[in-house]
């Protein structure tokens, strides 16, 4: 995918939301076609917002072949051989308790707020600061002490820091803290490591048991373990695009994008290891992880393989 504007892919998923809504007006088609025609980059990233429908018609040209996607006929002859044997009920069992697992740490459930697979929320702090809270996320407020503090014990939010409150703004997670100066910022948990990316003005970043403290700047994004503050390296276009449905991918590992979608979905989702490296680029909408899938096999030497609406695997295309 060429890189254009954080801000022109922005504004393009605003507009695709409004014109797929079935109630956009004459007045914003006018103004759309407007913003199309102001700048090269708005018709470039339109275009690419656009491939992902078209890969998606090429890959399932009538409403019959994704509703064969998802027929209950492939779920109900995978549920009976589940079913036939008390092995199979103890696998069924064993599975529910790994996908269940899977979904969550079970310390999440104590959070203060908490989304689920899917679940977009965001809140609106008492010194007026927006928190977005990504699916499958969990976040801890306390601003009864000295500080304004949140926790995230897992997912990613989005902050955009208000102005009401004279106490320091602070963002914890296992691995250190963030100190916003005035700012839009993501702080995403991945494993044992706690991604940054600043979007507006700073942030600064110490790790909870190691090294000195760092200011990170716009456009800019870090990996933070308990010891260490990784490189820093350029913010990735699109890296909100979460917030409005969307995810970008530019040369991404297909096991990434996999795991991303899997974020969006309840069940199993993964992908066989000899095509996992492959790389792709589009994007994908996270809301609708049955489209986003059908649109790999045009693009990639892949097949969906679905044992049940359940389980899922990216496998190998057949010869």
């Amino acid at each position: 995918m060429s890189r254009v504007s954080a801000r022109a892919l922005d504004e393009a998923i605003a507009w695709q939301l409004c014109l797929d809504s079935g109630e956009t007006t004459e007045q914003e088609r006018h103004e759309f076609q407007r913003w199309l025609s102001a700048h090269p980059d708005h018709a470039r990233v339109w275009q690419q917002l656009a491939g992902i429908d078209r890969q998606l018609s090429a890959a399932a040209p009538t409403p019959a072949r994704r509703a064969l996607l998802r027929s209950g006929g492939v779920r109900h002859r995978s549920l009976h051989r589940i079913g036939t044997s008390a092995l199979g009920m103890v696998l069924a069992v064993g599975l529910g308790l790994t996908l269940l697992a899977h979904q969550r740490p079970l310390g999440d459930y104590l959070a203060d707020e908490m989304t689920a697979s899917g679940q977009h929320r965001e809140l609106r702090l008492s010194d007026q600061t927006s928190v977005q809270l990504n699916s499958r996320t969990a976040l801890d407020i306390d601003f009864d002490g000295p500080q304004r503090r949140l926790f995230l014990r897992s997912g990613e939010i989005l902050v955009q820091t208000g102005h009401g409150d004279s106490r320091p703004f602070i963002v914890e997670t296992e691995q250190g803290r963030l100190q916003p100066l005035g700012t839009r910022f993501l702080v995403r948990r991945d494993g044992e490591t706690t991604r940054l990316i600043v979007l507006e003005s700073a942030v600064a970043a110490q790790p909870r048991n190691g090294s000195a403290e760092r200011v990170i700047r716009a456009g800019e994004q870090i990996s933070m373990d308990r010891q260490h503050l990784g490189q820093t390296h350029a913010a990735p276009v699109g890296a909100e695009a979460w917030s409005r449905g969307m995810l970008v991918a530019e040369d991404m590992p297909l096991a990434q994008l996999i795991a991303s979608l899997g974020e969006y979905r309840s069940g199993y989702l993964s992908v066989d290891p000899a095509v996992a490296n492959l790389k792709i680029s589009g994007v994908f909408p996270l809301n609708d992880s049955d489209k986003a899938l059908a649109a790999l096999p045009p693009s990639l030497p892949v097949r969906i393989e679905r044992f049940s609406d359940w389980w899922v695997r990216v496998v190998p295309a057949k010869d």
